[in-house]
Parts: structure tokens; C-alpha cells; sequence
């Protein structure tokens, strides 16, 4: 997917599950990278090379008979190198095959680095700097012309250097937050030694993007399909600053949106974000296909062709669309492309798979390059509200996989409510920004309980919160109890139909955010 940017860092990913954090720290140093398998072709950056490469790390050990090789041909684009762990390992073990160890076990957690040559890539960088180490094979002796630039206890050798070319590695990880001087350590490389001067910001994104859009665009017609999320409003206003009147963007209701959304951010859309958009009320269409499917992938499936469907009869008699706007992000792209091959699809992707092959249309996704938190950035700068910025993400089928089994418009409003409840109450207590996305779920399991001196058999919420950075891992939020037993007794006072709520303790991996 190489692109457009003056200056940008290269980033060979060996399977690492700290990838994307080396990714995400050197754009916060305001520079462009880009992650490809380690195995691309050379050839790729001949036109447009990076200013530094990094090698990442990975899982393997360069003994393995499928370990990931580094293709020497990188060094021939004579830019700055970082290999960091397995990166470091590769690339000594490519130049001097003994010169790697087997190691009898891994070295693991924290440890302190002595520095021996504070110039360079260690410039800043104090003695006794703590520093995270996750390695099993180390570096025993140094091929021609590399010396240690630093040691720790343990490890003899956990920084060097190439002596007459800027080639260095480093055994621990510089991108975790563990490290406490990592950012200074990638910021000399990025910056110092690979001369990027870090112009890459949120309004220098607008301003290339704007450019871009109307290049590809020219005089044609973009269709936009809004899911009422950040990223497609992010999207829709960025093309909309671009082509003006030649952007029409489409707000369906589905019938499986949470309590009052569809006219909450309709009016957002239109009054705030002065925005041409057409808004559907599809529920019933929705609702009548879904009655009775329990079949998670089915629903997915259904919800999918009915929006195909509404879209197509929304602008049947519209010509002229050319193009189609989705808020692909660069998560999605760096999964299709992973050296592993793609991953397996854990769900269907919740962008509007389908409709491109249907009506004909070209894709056009403007953030495809960023991460998102950058996509957050970005709408800052749009002057998207604040507190549509912060939304939590939603799922393109919405509450249609929060209804686990058989869906009916009794169950999704019994849900609807709860969900409000939960959500206004994250607000109320100022916990809403701490957590990355917060559910509730009504599962299909009534239980006896009492109210008042009658038994009751009624169902059961779930609720769910997590914490995290990007949504690929996610940690359960540890909210507080009396916040829980507070929102626990207004579902179970205020939602006729609900007599139990529990709490949903577990991380991704290995259960997903969402249940379905």
C-alpha cells in the first residue's frame, strides 16, 4: 500500500507481537512508517526508499527450520538499520551464521542497561536505564565490524553497532513502555540517525489527504455509508471539505442502533457537521429478515445484504456514483497483508462488504494509513465535537450480536434500555473515557428470582467493559463495585423483563469484545 510521504521509516515485521507498538511510538514522534512482511520484495521502495529500516522482533528462534530470513538486499538501500531482538539476531545470523546461541532459556523481563558507548543510538540514555528483555537466543560473538555499545548483567551483549555504517541492534524491546528511555532510543534513531524531521501531523494529513481525494475523485460522485461511528464521520468530513456537493452519504437505521441514536447523531450530522446526508428508517425491513436467526454469522450475513439493499434503492435513482467511501484503518490492512499469511477471519469485516461488486463502485479510504487514535486525532482537527470524537466503537450489525440467539424487537428495546442505563452512568461517574468500549449484552438464559413476595423467571444482562489501545488485545476494566452494584439495581428496578445482571471478567485473547 506504499504511499506518498517525503520522509517515512520502514518497518519489517517478523512476527512480533509489539509490531504495531513500534509502529504507533514512531508516529507519535510525528513521523510516517509502515509495516510489511519481512519477506517483501526490495524492489518495492526502489522509487521511493524509506530513511531507516527496523526489524522487528519475533516469536522464533533463527534455528528454526521456518524461521523468518532477512534478505540481505535491505542493507543495499544503504539507509539506517535497527533490528531489535529476533530483528538483531536475523541479522547477525544472515552475516556470520554461529554467531547466534541457542539459548538454554529465555531471558525474560526487566533488567538494567550498563552503556558502554553513549553516542548515537544511545545519546541520552543513562546507566542503569531499565530496559524490557524478551529473548531466548542471545548474541555470542559480533560478526566483523560490530561492537558493543552496551550490556547488562545477564546479557554481554544488549546494544551494538555496525563500526563504519549506521547499522545497530538492540536485544530488549525499545517500544514497550517498560523501557523507561525507549522513546529516546527510537527518537535518536528516527530522528538523529535516520534525519526525519517529524513534519507528519494531524493537519498535514488533512492537508495531503484533501489533495489526494480530489486527484482521484476529479468531477465524480463519492457515496458514503455512515454507521453513526468516528471513523466513517471522520471519513465523510474529510471528503466533504475535499468535493463539497459531490459527497452524498447515507445514515440507515437498522433497527439495532441503542436508545434514541439514530436521531441523536442524525442531528449531529446535519446541524453540526453541516454534512449532505440522507437519513433511512430501514428498522422494520431489518427486524422482519433477522426474526428468529440465532446464527451469529447468519444475522452478520443478513444485516449485510439488507444494507446492500436499502443503499441500492437509497440512490437507484441517483446516477453517477463513482466511488465508494469506507473507514478502513490501518489495523484491517496490516491484518490482509501479515506474513502469516491473512488472518483467519475470526468475524466478516463490518465494512460494507459487497456493495462495491454491486453497484459497480470504486473504494476510496482515506484512512487506511492511520491507527485509531490518529483517526481520533484527525477528527479533532476536522472540529468533530469532542464527544462524538470519544465514542466508544460500535459493531456494524450494532445490537443485533448483543441479542445473543433468536432477535425480536421486544428483546433489542429490553436491551436498548439497559445498555442506556450502563452507558449514562459510565458518563455520570466520569469513567466513560477510561474504558475503550462499553457493552451490555442480553443473553438468551432466564433465571428464577423474586420481587417483592412473587418469583419472577426473567433474563439475564450482561455487562462489558474493557480497556485498551487499539482494540487488537483488551484487558477487562476493573470498574468499581459500588458503580457495578449501582447500575446492577437501576437494570434490574428499571427494565421490565431483567431480574439478574452480571459482570464479564475476561480479556481478549482469548474471548472477543463482543460476544458474537
Amino acid at each position: 500500500m506504499h504511499t506518498h510521504h517525503d520522509e517515512w521509516i520502514l518497518i519489517l515485521d517478523f512476527g512480533s507481537q509489539y509490531t504495531q507498538l513500534i509502529a504507533r511510538r514512531i508516529r507519535e514522534l510525528n513521523v510516517y512508517c509502515e509495516i510489511h512482511p519481512y519477506n517483501v520484495p526490495v524492489e518495492t521502495f526502489s522509487e521511493h526508499p524509506p530513511n531507516g529500516i527496523i526489524l522487528s522482533g519475533g516469536p522464533k528462534s533463527v534455528y528454526d527450520e521456518d524461521a523468518p530470513i532477512l534478505n540481505l538486499h535491505f542493507l543495499d538501500l544503504e539507509k539506517p538499520v535497527l533490528g531489535i531482538c529476533y530483528g538483531l539476531q536475523s541479522l547477525a545470523h544472515s552475516i556470520e551464521p554461529d554467531s547466534v546461541e541457542k539459548a538454554e532459556k529465555r531471558e525474560f523481563g526487566r533488567a538494567k542497561l550498563i552503556v558502554d558507548d553513549a553516542s548515537d543510538l544511545l545519546k541520552n540514555i543513562h546507566s542503569d536505564s531499565v530496559v524490557w528483555m524478551s529473548h531466548g537466543d542471545h548474541i555470542i560473538k559480533l560478526p566483523e565490524p560490530y561492537k558493543i555499545i552496551a550490556h547488562t548483567s545477564n546479557a554481554p551483549v544488549a546494544a551494538v553497532k555496525h563500526s563504519l555504517k549506521p547499522v545497530f541492534g538492540v536485544q530488549f524491546h525499545p517500544e514497550v513502555v517498560h523501557t523507561e528511555q525507549g522513546k529516546q532510543i527510537l527518537e535518536n534513531f528516527v530522528k538523529d540517525i535516520s534525519v526525519c524531521a517529524g513534519t507528519w501531523t494531524p493537519a498535514s494529513f488533512i492537508e495531503t489527504e484533501i489533495e489526494a481525494i480530489r486527484q482521484q475523485v476529479g468531477s465524480d460522485k463519492v457515496l458514503c455509508a455512515l454507521s453513526g461511528g468516528v471513523d466513517s464521520t471522520v471519513v465523510a468530513t474529510l471528503i466533504h471539505k475535499a468535493i463539497g456537493s459531490q459527497l452524498q452519504c447515507i445514515f440507515v437505521d437498522n433497527g439495532l442502533l441503542r436508545k434514541n441514536e439514530f436521531q441523536d447523531v442524525l442531528d449531529t450530522y446535519k446541524k453540526h457537521l453541516k454534512l449532505p446526508v440522507k437519513g433511512i428508517d430501514a428498522s422494520e425491513k431489518f427486524l422482519s429478515r433477522l426474526e428468529g436467526v440465532d446464527d451469529p454469522e447468519k444475522k452478520r450475513v443478513i444485516i449485510g445484504n439488507t444494507f446492500i439493499d436499502i443503499f441500492d434503492e437509497a440512490v437507484s435513482n441517483e446516477n453517477g456514483f463513482k466511488y465508494l467511501a469506507q473507514g478502513t484503518l490501518y489495523p484491517d490492512v496490516i491484518e490482509s497483508v501479515s506474513f502469516k499469511g491473512p488472518s483467519a477471519t475470526i468475524k466478516s469485516h463490518h465494512n460494507v462488504g459487497g456493495l462495491p461488486e454491486k453497484m459497480n463502485l470504486k473504494l476510496i479510504e482515506p484512512v487506511r494509513e492511520l491507527f485509531k487514535d490518529e483517526v481520533r486525532r484527525v477528527g479533532r482537527e476536522l472540529g468533530i465535537p469532542e464527544n462524538f470524537i470519544q465514542r466508544h466503537p460500535f459493531p456494524g450489525p450494532g445490537l443485533g450480536i448483543r441479542v445473543l440467539g433468536g432477535l425480536s424487537k421486544q428483546k433489542l428495546d429490553l436491551l436498548r434500555e439497559a445498555d442506556a442505563i450502563f452507558i449514562d452512568s459510565l458518563r455520570k461517574h466520569g469513567l466513560y473515557d477510561n474504558v475503550w468500549q462499553a457493552l451490555a449484552v442480553l443473553l438468551p438464559v432466564q433465571s428464577v428470582g423474586v420481587m417483592g413476595d412473587e418469583r419472577t423467571y426473567e433474563f439475564t444482562i450482561a455487562l462489558r467493559a474493557v480497556t485498551s489501545v487499539d482494540g487488537m488485545t483488551a484487558d477487562w476494566a476493573h470498574l468499581p463495585y459500588d458503580f457495578l452494584s449501582e447500575v446492577s439495581s437501576r437494570i434490574i428496578n428499571e427494565v421490565r423483563g431483567v431480574n439478574r445482571v452480571v459482570y464479564d471478567v475476561s480479556s481478549k485473547p482469548p474471548a472477543t469484545i463482543e460476544w458474537e
